[in-house]
């Protein structure tokens, strides 16, 4: 158990942090920045240290150090799925409550993600998500799934890039609008990711499959009991 741990975020999140440490006998210091200043997570924890900003790892790293704090809790935001931080903190002989630098790093690209998902046999949305991005796949990928489906950006966040694609033959206009939004945003395009979308008629589908695949156990079940008795 940590004596003293440093939480890397403000507001209502340090404060929850803040609290919980306190009922488990641990000791928090808090950051903050001049506009913070006399916010609450500030007056919830045990200490508090002023930095230029909440995402500059090496002010962060030097307030964990001069606290005496032996652990930083990143919250979430900010900090908290950066994996140089992670890193940093590992560097410094600091323990980074959270995932390691490479777990950050392979959950933060979505195809990457899904794709290590995959070889772990946990159940994913239908879609695609492999590396060959040429639109005429893309297209085909989106068809053998099923339309309505969802482009997605591989890297980035706030929706950018995303386009529902009703049908097929709005496909090349919303391909090429995701990938004019997320080359707007980003030094290099990251890989588009397709997903099924769920509609009521899916859902009914599914529920049919699913009572059909319910009768045709209890027939098969049915069948095994009879020959048994026989």
């Amino acid at each position: 158990m940590f004596a003293k741990i440093l939480i890397a975020n403000r507001g209502e999140i340090a404060c929850r942090v803040a609290r919980s440490a306190r009922r488990l006998g641990i000791r928090t210091v808090a950051v903050y920045t001049d506009h913070d200043r006399d916010a609450l997570h500030t007056t919830v924890a045990d200490e508090a240290c002023r930095i230029e900003s909440y995402l500059d790892i090496e002010a962060v790293i030097g307030a964990a150090r001069a606290s005496g704090a032996q652990a930083v809790h990143p919250g979430y935001g900010f900090l908290s799925e950066n994996e140089d931080f992670a890193a940093a903190c590992n560097k410094a002989g600091i323990v980074f409550i959270g995932p390691t630098p490479e777990a950050i790093a392979a959950m933060g690209d979505k195809a990457q993600a899904k794709r290590l998902m995959e070889k772990a046999g946990v159940p994913l949305v239908p879609g695609y998500h492999g590396e060959k991005q040429d639109a005429t796949l893309l297209e085909k990928e989106a068809a053998r799934i099923g339309f309505p489906v969802l482009i997605k950006p591989s890297a980035g966040g706030g929706g950018k890039g995303m386009r529902v694609v009703p049908e097929k033959s709005a496909f090349a206009a919303q391909l090429e609008a995701s990938a004019d939004r997320v080359d707007y945003f980003a030094t290099s395009l990251p890989e588009l990711l397709l997903f099924s979308i769920d509609t009521a008629e899916r859902r009914a589908d599914d529920a049919r499959r699913l009572r059909e695949s319910a009768a045709h156990g209890r027939r098969l079940s049915a069948a095994m009991g009879e020959g048994a008795r026989a």
